[in-house]
């Protein structure tokens, strides 16, 4: 396997600003994706009140949040697969644009069953922007600092959630239709679609790799190669990764990893504002508040998570910091629903337990993108970071269920937290190689496939 430095040192001025638009489009789009992800988080039960009745089953919920981490899933596993046919950048014009569309129609729902729908076609495209921008930041980030860069990248989500947090501070007044204008906000990244098609340019490892794609479906089609290796070359990028006996291992083993983040984050993220409320209700006047406080700590410290998970990435290596952190959100799951007894102590351990359980979705974006070639590299990074939300969205509609079965929300996040981390604690031992300072690999270049056919037939 062949590797190629990216970006490259002969970059020119007019490179660099599109591959810093792109970047900053990437961070745009995923910051909103963010948003509208913890905007759902917050009014769930507010859509349910308005739309069914405040008597509604804890499932109607449920429903809302599993509906959209399966569209998500699903959207995320289709974007990979484009982004590596037609593009990073066009994958997220088309995904931006529609997950605006279908969130400022959700604002309009008549009904619960509508806004499921809707809910459904915003998951679609809010899963499709991961793909594109990931791959792209990935493919254009020097190798040193390819950590830190992409923990900028994923950061930008931790943010979304602080700013949907800051907004329905403002916009909920107590009406029964105040959630209808956070999903309203949610057409503005249709704007940024007008920059990124503007000034953001495609990866430039992308480009060469279709470009190759174009010449050799040229040279199959007149004749001039037929090899094994032009076939392979040829599939659709999910069947080279599943053919391909080192990508399929490292798609299993990086998908374990993956589910246990995003089991441990949902059996911690979801039920914290929940378990708040019931630890400040008697001990404060504004209990809304205090919880909104708690939220944003969490938040907020998964946000510099982040940041430091990408920089000691790039400083003492990939696998030493997933282990570390898997290890740190086992310890704190406890910490956060059982130590807490003020509004002081809830601040704190969320804060503390946001840094870990938040920070380490890092990983996610930056490990898998250095294991697989370009011309599979979104369509591996986007079956790891989607095929975990399958199990993580079943979760989420029986949530309610598995309260009443393990008796209280803390003994359940406890329960389902420390069995989801710990078994990335024995994941993050088998993941893969060491990828610290390392080129992103590359496909093989068409040049050799072209010479071996010649040989062939001399």
């Amino acid at each position: 396997m062949t590797h190629t430095l990216t970006p490259p040192n002969t970059e020119t001025p007019e490179q660099r600003n599109g591959r810093r638009h792109a970047f900053a489009g990437a961070y745009l789009g995923w910051m909103f994706d963010g948003y509208e992800t913890f905007a759902t988080v917050l009014v769930a039960s507010f859509v349910v009140n308005d739309l069914v009745g405040k008597d509604a089953s804890p499932y109607y919920v449920g429903a809302i949040l599993a509906i959209t981490l399966l569209s998500w899933a699903i959207g995320g596993l289709a974007s990979g697969v484009l982004a590596d046919r037609f593009g990073r950048r066009k994958v997220m014009i088309v995904s931006i644009l529609w997950y605006a569309i279908c969130a400022g129609l959700t604002a309009l729902a008549p009904s619960y069953g509508v806004l499921l729908v809707l809910r459904f076609l915003t998951g679609l495209g809010m899963g499709a922007e991961w793909g594109g921008g990931s791959s792209l930041v990935a493919e254009t980030a020097p190798p040193r600092r390819r950590g830190l860069r992409l923990a900028f990248l994923q950061s930008g989500f931790g943010i979304g959630f602080l700013i949907a947090t800051g907004v329905w501070q403002l916009v909920n007044q107590g009406n029964p239709g105040d959630w209808r204008w956070m999903y309203a906000l949610g057409v503005v990244p249709a704007l940024l679609v007008l920059y990124i098609r503007r000034l953001a340019s495609d990866s430039p490892l992308w480009v060469k790799v279709d470009q190759q794609r174009r010449a050799l479906t040229e040279a199959v089609s007149s004749g001039s190669v037929s090899s094994a290796k032009a076939a392979e070359f040829l599939k659709p990028s999910i069947s080279q990764v599943f053919s391909h006996p080192v990508y399929r291992r490292r798609v299993l083993m990086l998908t374990l990893g993956a589910l246990a983040s995003m089991i441990g984050w949902w059996a911690v993220s979801t039920w914290i504002p929940a378990y708040a409320r019931s630890i400040l209700v008697g001990t404060t006047d504004d209990v809304p508040s205090a919880v909104t406080l708690v939220v944003l700590a969490y938040n907020a410290a998964g946000v510099v998570g982040y940041l430091v998970n990408g920089w000691l990435a790039d400083l003492v290596g990939r696998k030493p910091v997933i282990f570390t952190f898997f290890v740190a959100s086992v310890a704190l799951t406890p910490c956060m629903f059982l130590i807490p007894d003020s509004k002081g102590s809830l601040i704190f351990w969320a804060a503390v337990n946001g840094f870990f359980t938040l920070g380490q979705m890092t990983w996610l974006a930056l490990y898998p993108s250095e294991l697989f070639p370009t011309n599979v590299r979104a369509t591996g990074m986007t079956l790891v970071f989607n095929l975990a939300r399958f199990p993580a969205a079943i979760g989420a509609l029986i949530s309610a269920s598995l309260i009443t079965t393990f008796g209280s929300i803390s003994d359940a996040a406890i329960v389902i937290g420390c069995a989801g981390y710990g078994l990335g604690v024995i994941v993050a031992l088998f993941l893969g190689p060491e990828t610290r300072g390392t080129n992103l690999p590359a496909p093989v270049d068409i040049a050799e496939i072209t010479s071996t056919e010649e040989g062939a037939q001399r």
